[in-house]
């Protein structure tokens, strides 16, 4: 037996399990390397919390329209009257005016104000009645609702925008006319809704930014991507398949590789360039035209899908070629039948991520007509809407930021949120479909 008495109460100066200076020193270091990650990790969330609390800061106030509800009923002697004066659609103004007071005396309210008042908060309603009566001759004499957008201003006031203090008066919008907004949201008339013509609608002159929308602009972009798609994967997976798995080593191979490499460090403009003299100078495409802006991105996409693609065929080990070999497949049936299955998810996933960076460019398509200016009516046909003027997202949203209207500016910001659900969408999908395929050997 070993008397305990005899162990040394402290650990060796030296030895395996003593630590040193250097062993102190170098486990010091290892601690503040880890400590200057995390802060690094820490500092790019905070960006990113801060980025994303400015975008939909901005941005949210593009989801809400301030209305104007009014019913009353238009009798057919009205009807009758309005239809036979000159002015027709100033009698039916006059219609709404002396309705819009009976409401307010309604609701015990005295607000005297000036009738272009109206013109000023809701624009001129006159149009928009007699088109719906004209419309619907059967609701003559029966109790109907009006539910009209408020101007920009106004929007902006219920929004804190606009403030009295700092309100010019203009042709716009009057510091007297916030008097009647008051009244008219103490009496439930005009109030804040969810903004549907947003997602949905067209963009709008330059004084109407309260009726600018970003639906065409979406289309415009679907379009395009369906082109993107059809064109990018089969050309791109083709000639990766071809570089990885067939062509033989040489000078022109690694030529080839170089400037693909090349290409996909181009910037956008030049492909945008290169577009509109090749596709609409000298072939003659229609300008403007998703199928145009789709064959653009399609060529500033294909570097990105065949590295990408054949990053993942390089991935699949070479045992799997051996073996379809060695069980008397020929080369085809090997890259077909075994290798290109395997390199499915990275080939989708890069192709996914190709397409989301080419939803968000913008320089390729301006230079090439597809502004916002031009999506203000939804395509007839399916045809049509690869071969009609549009414009897309990102271009849409250039276009909204440009114009001096404040109201625009919160258009833009919106815009963005729509273009990055679009974007995170399309990431999740590729999460999904790499999950879906992956295989382990």
């Amino acid at each position: 037996m070993t008397d305990s008495s005899q162990i040394p109460a402290t650990a060796p100066k030296s030895g395996l399990i003593a630590t040193d200076a250097h062993t102190r020193k170098r486990n010091a270091a290892e601690k503040r390397f880890r400590f200057y990650g995390m802060a690094a990790i820490a500092v790019g969330l905070l960006f990113l919390v801060f980025l994303f609390a400015s975008i939909l800061r901005s941005g949210l106030p593009a989801f809400t329209q301030t209305v104007l509800d009014i019913e009353f009923t238009l009798t057919q002697k009205q009807f009758d009257t309005a239809e036979s004066k000159m002015l027709k659609t100033g009698e039916y103004q006059k219609i709404f005016i002396a309705a819009l007071e009976g409401q307010l005396e309604d609701s015990g309210l005295d607000v005297a104000f000036d009738k272009k008042a109206i013109d000023r908060l809701v624009g001129k309603p006159g149009g928009t009645i007699r088109s719906f009566f004209l419309e619907n001759p059967d609701r003559v004499g029966t109790p109907v609702s009006f539910e009209l957008a408020a101007s920009s201003r106004v929007d902006g006031y219920f929004n804190g925008r606009v403030t009295r203090d700092t309100l010019v008066d203009s042709r716009f919008l009057m510091l007297a006319d916030l008097d009647l907004v008051d009244a008219l949201h103490e009496a439930g008339i005009i109030h804040s809704a969810f903004n549907w013509n947003f997602i949905t609608g067209t963009d709008s002159g330059v004084d109407n930014p309260g009726g600018a929308g970003l639906g065409a602009s979406v289309i415009g972009s679907f379009f395009m991507m369906i082109v993107v798609l059809f064109l990018s994967l089969p050309i791109g997976v083709a000639a990766s398949i071809y570089l990885e798995e067939f062509a033989p080593k040489n000078r022109w191979t690694d030529l080839i590789e170089v400037n693909i490499s090349n290409l996909a460090a181009v910037p956008s403009i030049v492909f945008g360039i290169l577009g509109l003299a090749v596709f609409i100078q000298f072939a003659g495409l229609p300008q403007s035209a998703p199928l145009v802006g789709g064959l653009v991105l399609t060529l500033m996409t294909l570097p990105t899908i065949i590295i990408s693609t054949r990053a993942s065929l390089a991935a699949v080990p070479p045992s799997i070629r051996d073996a379809a070999l060695g069980v008397g497949a020929s080369k085809m049936q090997s890259v077909f039948h075994h290798v290109l299955p395997l390199a499915m998810p990275g080939i989708l996933t890069g192709t996914i991520i190709g397409l989301a960076q080419a939803l968000g460019e913008t320089a390729p398509l301006l230079l090439i007509g597809m502004v916002g200016f031009v999506a203000r009516e939804y395509p007839e046909g399916v045809l049509a809407g690869f071969t009609d003027a549009n414009s897309a997202m990102p271009a849409q949203i250039y276009t909204w930021a440009s114009r001096a209207d404040p109201g625009f500016y919160e258009k833009a910001w919106g815009g963005i949120i729509i273009l990055l659900l679009f974007l995170i969408t399309m990431n999740a999908i590729a999460v999904v479909l790499r999950r879906r395929f992956e295989r382990r050997w």
